[in-house]
């Protein structure tokens, strides 16, 4: 474990090495993450797990051998410790359950790209910093420390750079969207930047108001596009 160290080790398991690689990629560009490993089946992760003791598991369900829920219950029998963020095509609701059952720390379905887990590892690395630091006097600090980074802002305080007023016609841009828009439509439509909007609509994201999909042009990365959440 790194945790005087200030990194946060990660194996990647996922039986597509091509896949395992480009969640490599995305997960070393946040830090304080650091890959040191990967795995391609249930038991090259359980015995990954017990060579490298990672501090976070990204585990695919779908192994040729286990089924990715019923490792974790291995690594816990074996005294290991770590999170588990699940990462994974697998959207039936018992998939879900379970997942949850087991303690997860997040539950991302496929396809995504690095800005849907961006956003997840830095609120796994803020809730996991509270849990290392915090001291429980009483009630307030168990509270404090089960909301996390997983709670919306207190009193719907936006993150820093944000302002409440842009907020208000981004929000509007999705509402009188027909369908789905991309940052660059809303951008448009509200008079700011693509970069501000995109801002703002993965703000949206991360708080669970709006959708994301994924629309796949003939080249070029995947064009994001974003509708409010019903």
């Amino acid at each position: 474990m790194t945790e005087s160290a200030g990194t946060i080790d990660v194996l990647v398991v996922d039986d597509d090495f091509m896949v395992a690689r480009v969640h490599r990629t995305f997960v070393e560009r946040v830090a304080p993450f650091r890959v040191v490993g990967t795995a391609h089946t249930g038991e090259q992760a359980i015995e990954a797990v017990d060579a490298l003791r990672p501090d976070l598991v990204l585990l695919d369900l779908y192994l040729p051998d286990l089924f990715g829920l019923d490792v974790i219950p291995r690594l816990r029998t074996a005294g290991h410790d770590c999170d588990v963020m699940v990462i994974t095509a697998a959207r039936e609701a018992d998939a879900v359950r379970g997942a949850v059952r087991q303690g997860v720390v997040d539950y991302l379905l496929k396809p995504f790209d690095y800005e849907d887990l961006q956003p997840r590892l830095e609120r796994y690395a803020t809730q996991r910093g509270r849990l290392l630091t915090t001291v429980v006097r009483g009630q307030a600090d168990v509270d404090r420390v089960l909301a996390g980074a997983f709670a919306p802002p207190a009193g719907g305080a936006l993150p820093k750079g944000l302002s409440v007023e842009t907020a208000q016609l981004v929000e509007r841009a999705l509402r009188e969207a027909d369908g789905t828009v991309s940052a660059a439509e809303t951008a448009t439509a509200i008079g700011i930047s693509r970069v501000s909007a995109r801002r703002y609509l993965e703000y949206f994201h991360t708080t669970g108001h709006v959708d994301v999909s994924l629309r796949y042009g003939t080249a070029g990365r995947p064009e994001r596009r974003y509708s409010r959440r019903a």
